[in-house]
């Protein structure tokens, strides 16, 4: 792709590297058919080869970006099936994520959009404050609809009973049953604490039994993801650097084998710490030694050894892949094999590179284009559960099965929370 930066903004090196991604484009479109919002709006200006125009285009004229753009960046999901699809290497996601930023410093949006997006970046990474909003938003449902289609929309997300945090507060340690193989940290999250907090639960089982000891650091918090994808950078450096400050602690005190992650999303976001801060001299090292390390919960199952199952006649599964694991991390086979391996059987959704319209917060702000591709991705679900015999659906990323369940009355659990079942765990409540 022909570039027109100038001299100056050359000097750059974040344009530098952009203009060297930018590079690879072929203009071959294979990226169209793997894109949700360019499969259901059919405009190219809604696809990464469309975006990847405008929004070079944006940052060669500097300035103030045109509002068509604007709009057009916000559509994007960052579910990076384009990444997946792309046969040259383009690197969507930085290109994406710097689009974000700069239309965070360089653009002024209407008043209610800036203070929705600010009023976001203040509640969903902070587990308290989150809480507190859940609850306040259920007070507002019977009113929801006279406040707009946006705001609705968000309130209504909010679920009807709102779990009990149960793990306690402050850093822990669970040992590992037997003899130790390994000692590892545990990202809880931020929502995920509120949403489902048995997630983090059924993890901290399976590890413990597998022969992890687990580590918890009270000065780990949010993983920065949530407000990187709203273009606010500083914020999202300064949670990813509160918590490389402390796995780095941990790291120098007893050691650690891995930073375990069972969030995807949240996965994606710290595996690319190294290159959030690939301009820091302070952290680039420190980074790069957190990114190594990170693992989602079913790569680190993967190194261990399932026992045996502990109850017969599982029910079958329908496994939805999150995009932030099978194109943000290139997962797709290990969680279906655990499953299978502990005595699930493992049925597909027609289309499995579909986007369920989650991404984070964007099923608050893009309500619309988030329910039709919420409808898209359960159109064949039915099908499957009776061709199949099917029971439940499984995923590995929170904000997938929330969006899931707004959407159908099937069972949707976290892939961990059937493997600690199926090991000697619990049974999942809503099962």
């Amino acid at each position: 792709m022909k570039t027109e930066f100038t001299s100056d903004q050359r000097t750059n090196p974040i344009i530098q590297a952009i203009e060297e991604n930018l590079r690879k484009c072929v203009h071959c479109g294979f990226c169209l058919s793997a894109c949700p919002t360019y499969s259901v709006l059919g405009d190219e200006r809604d696809s990464p080869r469309g975006r990847i125009y405008l929004i070079k285009d944006m940052l060669e004229q500097g300035g103030a970006p045109n509002p068509e753009i604007v709009t057009h960046v916000d559509r994007c999901l960052s579910c990076l099936a384009c990444m997946s699809a792309c046969p040259s290497g383009v690197h969507y996601q930085h290109y994406i994520d710097h689009a974000r930023a700069y239309v965070e410093e360089h653009h002024q949006r209407p008043w209610f959009d800036s203070v929705l997006r600010a009023a976001l970046a203040i509640v969903l990474p902070y587990a308290g404050r989150f809480r507190l909003a859940l609850r306040l938003a259920k007070f507002a449902q019977p009113v929801a609809f006279i406040l707009g289609s946006q705001l609705a929309a968000m309130i209504n997300m909010a679920p009807a009973n709102i779990q009990k945090p149960t793990l306690p507060d402050g850093s822990q340690i669970y040992p590992a049953e037997g003899q130790r193989k390994k000692r590892v940290a545990l990202l809880l999250g931020c929502a995920q604490k509120v949403l489902r907090p048995s997630i983090n639960e059924a993890t901290i089982r399976l590890l413990t039994r597998l022969g992890c000891e687990v580590v918890v650091s009270n000065d780990v918090g949010c993983c920065g993801a949530l407000t990187h994808h709203l273009g606010k950078d500083d914020a999202a450096r300064d949670f990813a650097q509160a918590n490389i400050d402390a796995w780095q602690s941990e790291i120098d005190g007893e050691g650690l084998d891995a930073i375990v992650i069972n969030a995807a999303g949240c996965g994606t976001e710290v595996k690319d710490y190294a290159y959030l801060f690939k301009e820091d001299p302070a952290y680039r090292e420190l980074a790069q030694k957190i990114s190594d390390l990170t693992k989602d919960i079913s790569e680190i199952v993967a190194d261990l050894e399932l026992p045996s199952a502990a109850v017969i006649h599982l029910p079958a599964v329908v496994y939805h892949d999150a995009c932030s694991l099978m194109h943000g991390q290139g997962i797709t086979v290990a969680p279906r094999q655990q499953l299978q391996s502990v005595g699930f059987d493992v049925a597909e959704i027609p289309g499995r590179h579909y986007c369920c319209g989650s991404a984070g917060s964007y099923n608050l702000l893009q309500p619309e284009m988030a329910g039709q591709l919420k409808d898209q991705r359960i159109g064949g679900l039915d099908d499957v559960l009776s061709e199949n015999g099917a029971q439940i659906l499984a995923t590995g990323n929170i904000g997938c099965l929330v969006q899931l369940a707004s959407g159908t009355d099937i069972p949707i659990v976290h892939t961990v929370e059937l493997l600690d079942w199926a090991t000697g765990g619990p049974r999942p409540d809503n099962l």
